[in-house]
């Protein structure tokens, strides 16, 4: 195991017992999380000389200074655009003639997997050495001065290349697979790869779409729940491009044929990004669509999701009983999910064992045990659940209820002194009641289980800069329900496109949310069973905010538009 740096300092004879406690107790009371190097530079106590010595002791890596005088090689400069050094906080430094390695300065060498990552993306071996941060910064903008790359940039670079062009008129079937490999190779294919996944990273995109059809060739991302279109690169590029992505993911690029899933892992500034890659063969060639997980997009605390003050308030009275069924209903990607990992965060604590089942593990979190499921072995949500009970735990999460046998074991576990939390697919909260009888739940039972049902939709939020107040139309008021008159008293508000959004008006995603909980009078009616109608609205009666309720709260305090809202609610 690594020394301590601390330790490190203080056998080097830079600082004594008393200042390395007063580094520590610093770097505990730091609101950033600072390192112990940088608390130490800050209070005074070393130079930034110093510490580098010591990194490197810790390491086992050199020292490498970048005054402005030093002359840096083209090839090495060329190895590594702009995007991809301001991501890793990297400098090339040289290009090996021997094994085409890379060595690269580090402002940040205390991420290992930063130097796999840069690996993963140049398909060649790269070595790190330790260097200033802010010498590290000057020398990016003296070697990249003028030098920043666009998409039309490697579009064009691609479309000059003379190796790839001798493809663009053959059928993708007679290409043979050392051409191919020999394509994903290529650099501007590399470069072009490395700028999609680097930019949809920058752009927290949650997906990148690599579509082929007949006579083009497309690229999209999805920002906020839409998708925007890319720089298409040219058609033939297509078996290249997908080929790329399966040696980055350790695919088998042999194989056109059938369907394959595979995993990118990256680490950027010291974050890790998980990419879940998918392909898909069609009629034009392979469908390739990456999946991003970076968990620096996501927030996983309660407070900022979105969740009114009183909402919030309630929900974490309820996450707090000690046995029963919670429920939280939605679409695919309405960030039910989010919301149990948010949670789940807020619950974890050294007393509770909590114990999660999921399809598939998106986030990883500390003092939780969490299971992927893999049906193809009969490891499934119920198989999971049966198991689950025998290891003792406190409260279990249950990725989805997709059947009557796991729907019976989670009822089993709530009965026997355990808080399950599941996800279902309704369009609203009271309707998980009709799907849980459809399911062949019998109604006693339900009304003994649920202790609330969550529903929720995921809106984009308007841009805090460019937000603009506005009078919206007649017939935009009528969507909403309201009367001209009636709109006249309320404020709205749009974004007008600015660089901070893109120019596209909206920045991150907040959830709107209707809360379902249930008292003996709602379980009377479900016993007595009632039409959902009548059910939803002594729902309203208890105080149950419909999600297009929540959806006009959202849009009078200026957080969404009225798009945003018709587009995932419905008139009550």
């Amino acid at each position: 195991m690594a020394r301590k740096l601390g330790t490190i300092l203080m056998d080097m004879g830079y600082i004594d017992e008393d200042a390395l406690w007063k580094i520590l107790d610093a770097q505990k009371a730091s609101p950033t999380g600072e390192l112990t190097g940088q608390v130490a530079v800050r209070l005074g106590l070393v130079t930034e000389e110093q510490v580098l010595k010591a990194l490197s002791e810790q390491l086992g890596m050199k020292v490498q200074r970048l005054p402005s005088d030093l002359t840096i090689p083209q090839e090495a400069v060329a190895a590594i655009d702009k995007t991809m050094a301001q991501a890793f906080k990297v400098v090339p430094f040289t290009v090996s003639k021997k094994d085409k390695s890379v060595t690269v300065v580090m402002a940040e060498p205390q991420n290992p997997a930063t130097l796999e990552s840069l690996s993963t993306f140049l398909g060649v071996p790269v070595h790190g050495l330790i260097g200033l941060e802010q010498e590290v910064k000057d020398a990016q903008e003296r070697i990249y001065a003028g030098k920043q790359e666009t998409f039309a940039d490697v579009i064009q670079e691609i479309a000059n290349d003379k190796n790839l062009a001798q493809y663009a008129n053959r059928n993708e079937n007679t290409i043979d697979i050392e051409a191919i490999e020999e394509m994903a190779e290529a650099a501007p294919v590399r470069k072009l790869i490395n700028m999609v996944l680097l930019l949809s990273i920058r752009d927290k995109a949650s997906d990148i779409h690599f579509e082929p059809f007949e006579e083009e060739y497309k690229m999209r991302y999805r920002v906020d729940g839409v998708l925007y279109e890319l720089v298409p690169p040219p058609r033939h590029l297509a078996p290249a491009i997908a080929s790329r992505i399966k040696v980055m993911s350790n695919l088998d690029i042999a194989e056109r044929r059938l369907p394959q899933d595979g995993r990118i892992q990256l680490a950027l500034g010291g974050n890790a990004v998980d990419i879940r890659v998918s392909t898909l063969p069609t009629l034009f060639g392979e469908s390739v669509v990456l999946r991003i997980l970076d968990r620096t997009v996501v927030n996983l605390d309660l407070r900022k999701i979105g969740m009114p003050s009183d909402t919030l308030a309630q929900w974490m009275e309820l996450i707090k009983k000690p046995n029963g069924i919670i429920l939280v209903t939605g679409p695919t990607s309405s960030g039910k999910t989010t919301t149990l990992y948010a949670t789940l965060n807020e619950l974890n604590s050294i007393e509770d064992k909590i114990i999660t089942t999921e399809e598939p593990v998106e986030y990883d979190i500390d003092g939780l045990i969490q299971i992927p499921v893999n049906p193809e072995i009969g490891v499934t949500f119920a198989a999971c659940l049966r198991a689950i009970l025998r290891q003792d735990p406190d409260k279990i999460l249950v990725g989805e209820i997709r059947d009557l046998e796991t729907l019976e074991i989670a009822v089993q576990a709530s009965l026997t002194g355990h808080i399950v939390f599941s996800t279902l697919h309704t369009n609203d909260a009271p309707s998980a009641v009709t799907r849980l009888r459809d399911m062949g739940l019998p109604t006693f039972l339900i009304t003994a289980t649920t202790e609330a049902v969550l529903a929720q939709r995921l809106v984009r939020k308007i841009c805090q800069f460019c937000k603009t107040e506005f009078t919206p139309s007649p017939e935009q008021l009528m969507e909403l329900g309201y009367s001209p008159e009636e709109g006249a008293t309320k404020k709205f508000y749009y974004g007008r496109g600015c660089d901070k959004c893109n120019n596209t008006g909206f920045k991150g995603r907040m959830g709107i949310f209707e809360l379902l909980i249930m008292n003996e009078t709602l379980r009377d009616m479900i016993v007595s069973e009632c039409s959902l109608d009548e059910f939803r609205n002594a729902c309203r009666k208890f105080g149950m905010r419909t999600l297009r309720e929540a959806g006009l709260k959202a849009i009078h305090e200026g957080e969404t538009t009225i798009e945003e809202v018709v587009r995932e609610t419905i008139i009550d």
